[in-house]
């Protein structure tokens, strides 16, 4: 059983930067797809950046592009989200989740672990 435990959230103003973390315990994290999703009040989770097992090949939602990066180091069994130019509307709580599979999808329900989430705060 794989755990993720996220850091990095906070509060930050508008146009500023924040660099969310997500270690991974177990001995299959770099075969593992790895997400980030997250959740606004009163809206429903979604899909935010994705990368593959190898960390070759990532995604981003459209909202997102240009101002978040995601990447690992299977070495450190870690996750990143680097977020630039945030906007007050990228305040959510942010999930670092992972699938038993080398390739992500955008799909929330086809993940198979999830941590307890970070909150992200932008003021405007």
């Amino acid at each position: 059983q794989v755990q993720l435990v996220e850091s990095g959230g906070g509060l930050v103003q508008a146009g500023g930067s924040l660099r969310l973390s997500c270690a991974a315990s177990g001995r299959t994290f770099s075969s593992n797809a790895m997400a980030w999703f997250r959740q606004a009040p009163g809206k429903e989770r979604e899909f935010v950046a994705g990368i593959t097992g190898s960390g070759g090949v990532t995604d981003y939602t459209d909202s997102v592009k240009g101002r978040f990066t995601i990447s690992r180091d299977n070495a450190k069994n870690t996750v990143y989200l680097q977020m630039n130019s945030l906007k007050p509307e990228d305040t959510a709580v942010y999930y670092c989740t992972g699938r038993g599979s080398s390739w992500y999808v955008r799909l929330a329900d086809r993940y198979d672990y999830w941590g307890q989430g970070t909150q992200v705060t932008v003021s405007s």
